[in-house]
């Protein structure tokens, strides 16, 4: 195939869609680098501060499609102080000047302005899809210039964004031409909405499928929506508040049987429990629920529900379910393949309502096809995490937290060892593993030896020395990312093969045992990385006494050096 002629080539590397296929084709030969080149329009970049925008235009000159990423995954857990970086508009401005012509621009943690919107709604008229997870740094005027300008628009995507209400009536910019959407998701929003302009907006897209409303949208405007929308694959709804006895309560189920084609649904914003009756005609259909936003739901309400949904394959819920509302899930929800649980810390008198090793247990027997599970809990046994390793060995994302995250098995007084080590050994496939509990150097001498596939570790107040960190980097040789907190790790683990971290994409070790020297001698030696020293509560010193230790330390791979963009309180060395 070296000798196809390049039309060819391109014809056949268009079929190949995954970004890590195409970076092995560009390195057989320099005929397939140029062909790769010039025929790829979709880049994905994992750190917005590894490349410059100008070397990323430079290499794909016919890029459509770009997908950023800026701050670390870590900062949901608050270990990345404001203002620590992940700037677009660098990137923006670099795309406007070279006049590339992109269509789709997806972003995730990153920092977001106003004006950066408004450069990319007036730079690219073929515009068509915008996608922000997670950003900041924005209000709904720079929506509104979207919305106003980009004629063609496809996607636009909020997902858990922090946007500032300036105008609650941005939707009202769309122009009457702008019949193109096809996802419309702005359910972070805390505004106000033009209830009249989204109507219209929704009844002029005939292409709309998913439709994700914040909690300012009354059931009463998602009745008038949903008769424009039947075709509907993907809902959130706003508010769930209504009379249920009501002859307008009574018109919306009748409205919502009829949109057959809806198979996912979330929102319920400050949603009454006798209001969810209104969704049983589609709960048949449904494979994804979100319940994530609906406080307060008594169990048997909330059982009735999940009773209706047997074909669902992804929950995302509270642990206000209970384990009792888990067994229910268990019984009816065979085809499940995502769970995730997140706590809610409500407390009813003075017992804490969550869910514990006995939900888990009972979700390992009724749902075995499980492959991704997010499970936060009061308590877990060595005995169910070995009983989970053994009814579901297809995990590929285990993530496991424990409210207490030193507590040891509460039945036996042992540390997770067994457990964990059960997971591992059981879950060949298992790319993303998050531990909890009480732990010796012991699991990470398991998740070294088993885990081959492993990508992302996150670890916290575990292990006894260095031994466990050396283990897993000795191990796990398709590590890219590792974040550590709290944990005994020191620099004899962080200096055994700092070539290691080569193909590493990012490695955080926050309240460990490393030195300021430690993080001198990596840099030194190894140039291509960044190591940034974290101290939010002062100015960091470069200056300060080598022995002293290390807050908190980020170090990623980095083909331009060290970042012009870092505050006071960022070391860069």
């Amino acid at each position: 195939m070296v000798h196809f002629p390049e039309e060819v080539l391109e014809h056949v590397f268009g079929f190949m869609n995954s970004h890590r296929d195409r970076n092995n084709l560009c390195l057989v030969c320099k005929n397939w680098y140029r062909v790769e080149r010039l025929s790829r329009k979709s880049v994905f970049i994992g750190n917005c501060y590894s490349i410059s925008p100008e070397r990323v235009i430079e290499r794909f000159p016919r890029l459509k499609s770009l997908t950023l990423k800026g701050k670390p995954h870590f900062v949901d857990f608050n270990f990345v102080p404001y203002g620590w970086g992940g700037f677009v508009y660098p990137w923006i401005d670099a795309l406007v000047k070279s006049e590339i012509e992109l269509k789709e621009l997806r972003l995730k943690r990153m920092v977001v302005t106003d004006e950066c919107l408004q450069l990319l709604s007036s730079s690219f008229v073929n515009f068509e899809s915008l996608i922000l997870v997670r950003c900041e740094g924005f209000t709904t005027d720079g929506l509104a210039a979207i919305a106003a300008n980009c004629r063609f628009l496809k996607d636009l995507d909020l997902r858990e964004s922090k946007v500032d209400d300036h105008r609650g009536h941005w939707l009202s910019c769309f122009p009457d031409c702008c019949t193109s959407l096809v996802t419309l998701k702005f359910a972070c929003l805390k505004g106000s909405v033009n209830l009249e302009a989204l109507e219209r907006l929704v009844a002029r897209s005939p292409n709309l499928t998913s439709l994700r409303l914040n909690g300012a949208v009354p059931l009463e405007a998602l009745k008038k929506i949903l008769i424009h929308a039947p075709q509907l694959v993907d809902l959130g709804t706003g508010s769930f508040v209504h009379d249920p006895y009501s002859e307008a309560f009574a018109g919306l189920t009748n409205i919502i049987s009829k949109c057959k084609s809806i198979t996912e649904i979330s929102g319920f914003f400050n949603v009454l429990p006798f209001c969810l009756s209104a969704i049983y005609p589609i709960c048949l259909n449904l494979t994804c629920l979100n319940l994530c936003r609906a406080t307060g739901i008594p169990s048997n309400c909330l059982i009735k529900l999940v009773s209706r949904c047997a074909k669902l394959q992804c929950l995302w819920v509270m642990d206000w379910i209970g384990d009792i509302g888990l067994e229910a899930v268990a019984s009816t929800c065979k085809d499940l393949q995502e769970l995730r649980v997140y706590a809610s810390f409500d407390i009813i008198g003075n017992d804490f309502v969550g869910v514990s090793e006995k939900g888990l247990f009972a979700i390992s027997i009724g749902c075995r096809k499980l492959h991704l599970l997010l499970y936060t809990c009061k308590q877990m046994t060595n005995a169910v995490l070995i009983a989970v390793a053994k009814n579901c060995p297809n995990f590929i994302c285990f993530r496991l937290c424990i409210l207490d995250p030193r507590e040891p098995d509460p039945t036996t007084m042992q540390p997770f060892d067994e457990g964990f080590g059960a997971i591992v050994q059981s879950c060949r496939h298992l790319k993303r593993l998050t531990l909890s509990g009480q732990l010796t150097d012991q699991v990470f001498l398991y998740i070294g030896v088993h885990c081959e596939q492993l990508e992302v570790l996150s670890v916290a107040f575990a292990g006894e020395s260095s031994d466990g960190m050396t283990y897993v980097l000795n191990g796990c040789q398709k590590l890219r990312k590792f974040d550590i907190r709290d944990s005994p790790f020191g620099n004899s683990a962080l200096l055994m093969d700092v070539e290691r971290y080569e193909t590493m994409q990012s490695l955080l070790m926050s309240s460990c045992n490393v030195s300021i020297g430690a993080c001198k001698i990596l840099a030194k030696k190894m140039p291509s990385l960044n190591v940034e020293i974290i101290n939010e509560n002062q100015q960091a010193n470069s200056s300060a006494d080598d022995e002293e230790r290390v807050k908190r330390m980020y170090l990623y791979r980095s083909l331009v050096g060290k970042r012009k963009d870092a505050p006071e309180y960022v070391i860069t060395l």
